[in-house]
């Protein structure tokens, strides 16, 4: 055998195959050679397919994943806060309360040229395309990479579901959820909603949120009052909120003319704006100071009390208050409103010198103002600012009324048909004895209240101790009525009986010792003013929220005291501002009737008075500004007191001139009670003794010159009761010398009548104050101003009150 080997035979069925080059790359398996050069960049068509398979699953896969994960969530927290908005009787604006200045408004309560502006400068296909953009989501993500600015590329409906739903952060997740909500939210809303939301929730600037707010903030007007060119502006400030407000930013003004005539011209392209009205446009240029919608001045102290009173009658409770949205109509009446303002400003504020009066800083002021036949306020006073004295002066009940308690005395014992201790009938020309100190009879304790200045005045008819304010005819009064029944008549009249120092006052009870509220003894006069006839008083006309009305509780009146027993408190009243301590009333050129009061060491200062239209109370009050407790006012303004008859009646006048302005002087129609003009003196004087109701002597019913005799067979305008005397005289002449003939009518004839004087009573503006004596009257019994006095320096008396 060989050892050579020997040649190989190739194997059947298999061609021989070429040597494989030493340097040709193979794969480690052993395949097919790889791909070098430019070539193993270019996929091959099975991995371009299989990645786009992966890609397209992946993508509708996600999408389906995420449109089912994303639900619409509840509305943020910001989205859902409104403001209540609390307006005047006209519809005007007083205030905006909340965190959030947001009114939200349904879409017919927008203009349309609004409506069209901001779908100009945002969206102009929302209509007509979905949801979502992608090709103006690419440009705004590729103009923003180049640097052509940060730009949304958001629908409205997008930026509709992050105003109200996500936040404002700028994340992936937050777009993304962005997205997948627009999507569904197109699906279950319609484009009216949306786009109602959409205006709702945007932010224009000025902290103002949702296009309501944004109207009030730069033009002071509705959204539905909107035009082309203010609604064109408040389209543009979307993009740019706080740089395009031109008030703030004048240096950008060119940039918002540019976005400005942007919209516009949008608008006119989509047809919603006519090019010829377009042509004539005018930048509208926004308000530098709009009507301020914050809680200085008097707004905050307003909005509280109409809180208070919405929450206490059960209108609206305290968290859905708090939750926002109300739209709250009040009773007050801006040309009032302001006419008290300039009052106290002109007679009280403008008087303060704090640096150089300690005193002068611890001037306060508080007024309400109602109008009788209705019991709505149209007008209030709280403080010389919300935000620096917040307590609301028209509302507490921590001073002492004083004197102006009085008329509520007697009306209880006209009311309650009271005789003195001797038995004699109590009317306005009944006679007490005005004594200083003069223990009160038929009571259990001993009380002798002082007057003022010690004065004694003898005997004195009701009349004329309502006039000169005397303390010790009062307290005698109240204990002949009994202090019960005159808290019951306090009471009636509209003083809440929850007033501090009403219960058990004894015969203080008739000097004031009670603590009421400026607003509740408006509330009282206006019972007066309106014949005996009580309603609680209202500040609220009318509550909305969206488009639903809040039921208001049904005013209930009820005749609280007989219309004699207030007409008559009426005309005894009338004499006080004829010639008593409240001259300084005349001011007002009306028929006017009213009383002065002062707190004891002169803490407060009174006076409330009304005409026939309306019942107004003011109050000067002494607080430190530190610790809160009541100061005396000796010494503020300059002068040695304040009183009832000064800057209170002053204040009154003024207002009460303004507030009517306009309007037709209405006389008081007055039915007096049986016997309201028999003077009655006491059994041991001459009278007719004790428990009759003889004629007496008759003293009442005279002219200005005081001849004027009334007759006996007087009646009342009800054609019952004789033996009383007309409110003002009927037929006696201006200067008294005629006599009161003529049926002796209790029908005031006011100031014109038959050439009486205006209450035909012992005096009048144009009678020189007559007293029944025939002496000029000798001012107020508790330091408020004598008759006759109008100006502040004579409102000066050198002894501390005591009454």
């Amino acid at each position: 055998m060989s050892d050579e080997p020997k040649p190989q035979q190739p194997a059947r069925g298999r061609a021989p195959r070429r040597p494989r080059a030493a340097d040709a790359p193979r794969d480690e398996a052993g395949g097919a050679p790889r791909r070098t050069g430019r070539r193993r960049l270019v996929p091959t068509w099975r991995t371009t397919l299989g990645t786009f398979l992966v890609v397209a699953l992946l993508t509708v896969g996600g999408f389906f994943l995420g449109y089912h994960l994303v639900g619409i969530p509840a509305a943020n927290a910001l989205a859902t806060q409104q403001a209540n908005v609390y307006l005047y009787a006209d519809g005007t604006v007083i205030a905006r309360d909340g965190e959030v200045n947001r009114e939200n408004v349904t879409l017919d309560r927008i203009s349309e040229d609004a409506r069209h502006a901001v779908l100009a400068a945002e969206d102009r296909d929302f209509y007509t395309e979905s949801a979502i953009d992608p090709q103006a989501m690419v440009r705004a993500a590729w103009n923003t990479a180049t640097g052509k600015g940060k730009q949304s590329g958001s629908t409205i409906t997008q930026q509709y579901v992050k105003n109200y739903y996500l936040r404002q952060e700028q994340t992936v997740t937050r777009k993304v959820k962005e997205f997948f909500i627009s999507i569904k939210l197109d699906r279950e809303q319609s484009k009216d909603q949306i786009l109602q939301g959409y205006l709702n929730t945007s932010f224009f600037g000025r902290g103002a949120y949702g296009i309501q707010a944004a109207a009030h903030a730069y033009y002071g007007m509705d959204a539905a009052e909107l035009d082309a060119g203010r609604a064109a502006y408040l389209a543009a400030l979307v993009n740019a909120p706080s740089q395009y407000d031109v008030v703030t930013h004048p240096e950008n003004r060119d940039a918002v003319e540019d976005r400005w005539n942007y919209v516009l011209d949008g608008m006119v392209d989509e047809g919603w704006l006519d090019p010829s009205e377009r042509a004539g446009m005018k930048f509208p240029m926004p308000k530098r100071t709009t009507l301020p919608t914050g809680l200085s001045g008097q707004r905050g102290y307003i909005v509280n009390v109409v809180k208070d009173q919405l929450i206490r009658d059960g209108i609206v409770d305290e968290a859905s208050l708090d939750a926002g949205g109300y739209r709250i109509t009040t009773t007050l009446h801006k040309d009032k409103q302001d006419a008290f303002v300039d009052a106290v400003d002109d007679h009280l504020m403008d008087r303060l010198d704090g640096r150089s009066r300690k005193v002068d800083t611890y001037v306060r002021a508080g007024g309400a103002s109602i109008d009788p036949g209705t019991g709505k306020v149209v007008a209030m006073y709280n403080g010389i600012d919300y935000v620096k004295q917040y307590t609301p002066n028209a509302t507490r009940r921590d001073f002492q009324v004083g004197s102006a308690f009085k008329p509520f005395v007697f009306t209880s014992a006209v009311e309650n048909g009271s005789r003195t201790q001797d038995g004699r009938p109590i009317t306005p020309n009944t006679v007490y004895d005005g004594t200083s100190e003069r223990p009160v009879q038929g009571w259990s304790g001993h009380y002798a209240p002082e007057n003022e200045d010690h004065r004694d005045y003898g005997d004195i008819t009701v009349r004329e101790a309502t006039d000169k304010s005397v303390n010790a005819v009062y307290a005698q009064m109240a204990v002949d009525v009994g202090p019960d029944e005159v808290r019951e008549t306090a009471i009636d009249l509209g003083l809440s009986e929850h007033t501090p120092s009403l219960d058990d006052a004894g015969p203080s009870i008739a000097l004031g010792v009670a603590t009421a509220s400026v607003l509740d003894m408006a509330e009282a006069y206006a019972t007066l003013a309106n014949h005996g006839e009580h309603g609680a008083y209202t500040m609220i006309e009318k509550v909305t929220r969206g488009t639903r009305t809040v039921e208001l509780p049904e005013r209930r009146t009820r005749q609280a005291v007989s219309r004699q027993a207030a007409d008559t408190t009426t005309s005894i009243l009338r004499s006080v501002v004829q010639s008593g301590t409240a001259t300084a009333a005349q001011s007002a050129g009306r028929p006017a009737a009213g009383k002065t009061g002062t707190a004891e060491e002169d803490t407060a200062a009174w006076f409330a008075g009304y005409t026939p239209d309306l019942a107004t109370v003011v109050a000067v009050m002494g607080q430190d500004p530190v610790t809160a407790g009541h100061k005396s006012l000796y010494g503020a303004m300059g002068l040695s007191r304040v009183n009832g008859g000064g800057a209170p009646a002053e204040i009154w006048g003024q207002y009460t001139r303004e507030a009517l302005a306009g309007e037709p002087v209405r006389a008081f129609d007055l039915r007096l009670q049986p016997g309201a003009w028999v003077t009655r003196p006491p059994a041991d004087a001459g009278g007719t003794g004790p428990a009759s109701d003889g004629p007496g002597q008759d003293t009442g019913g005279r002219t200005p010159g005081g001849t004027g005799e009334q007759p006996a067979e007087s009646r009342t305008d009800e054609g019952g009761e004789g033996g009383e005397g007309g409110e003002d005289g009927a037929d006696g002449t201006a200067d008294g010398t005629g006599d009161a003939t003529g049926g002796g009518t209790t029908e005031d004839t006011g100031v014109t009548g038959d050439g009486t004087g205006d209450e035909g009573t012992d005096g009048g503006p144009d009678g020189g104050g007559r007293t029944d004596d025939g002496d000029t009257p000798r001012g107020d019994s508790n330091g408020d101003d004598a008759p006759g006095r109008t100006g502040p320096a004579d409102a000066i008396s050198r002894h501390p009150r005591r009454d």
